[in-house]
């Protein structure tokens, strides 16, 4: 996360409403994105339409960074899925104070490190397991490493069944079946159509 106050006195601030595009896929990057507040999602479609989503941002989370460094050009959409504000600073802008701060630079790295591990986690889990193996998956990903919560803390799943669907590659009714027999399982709760882990 770079500082806000230097995005605001290097950047500014935009405005998204819910469905919004920020970029599309094959779309030059231009700029460093960071959200203020709201959400994000990347996501791309196969040829038979199916989405897949690439990653969920919130307040504070960066994206879009690898073409900024590479000279390419996006290899997926952006889009707000809920009203969103989002600071943009240029890609000269971006590079210049990557290159002015080593810190910045070790920490952009992790960043992408940490997005790097969660998709090759992702990609051995979606080519292999079962559905219940494949949601399980996700939901502990998101409890230990985005939400930091310890082993024994009863987590409230934030994400919806349609976005561990689109984040599995399977189908939102696979998803709720295999909600319901690892609930069946004691692996998960549910209480007032929440999901617990």
């Amino acid at each position: 996360m770079i500082d806000e106050n230097l995005l605001i006195q290097l950047g500014k601030i935009v405005k998204f409403t819910k469905g919004e595009i920020l970029f599309e896929k094959g779309a030059t990057p231009k700029y460093f994105y960071q959200v203020r507040t709201g959400v994000i999602k990347m996501n791309n479609f196969n040829d038979d339409g199916k989405e897949f989503v690439q990653g969920l941002f919130t307040e504070g989370d960066s994206f879009g960074e690898p073409p900024l460094f590479i000279n390419e050009n996006y290899p997926s959409n952006a889009e707000a899925i809920t009203p969103a504000e989002v600071y943009l600073l240029t890609k000269e802008k971006f590079l210049t104070l990557m290159m002015a701060n080593p810190d910045m630079q070790l920490h952009i790295t992790t960043v992408l490190a940490k997005r790097l591990y969660f998709k090759s986690i992702m990609a051995s889990e979606i080519s292999s397991q079962e559905p219940e193996h494949r949601v399980l998956k996700l939901m502990d990903y998101f409890k230990y490493k985005v939400h930091k919560l310890p082993l024994a803390t009863k987590y409230k799943v934030d994400i919806t069944r349609q976005q561990i669907a689109d984040f599995t590659g399977l189908r939102v009714e696979t998803v709720i079946r295999a909600i319901k027999s690892l609930e069946k399982k004691g692996e998960l709760t549910i209480d007032s159509r929440k999901v617990y882990r």
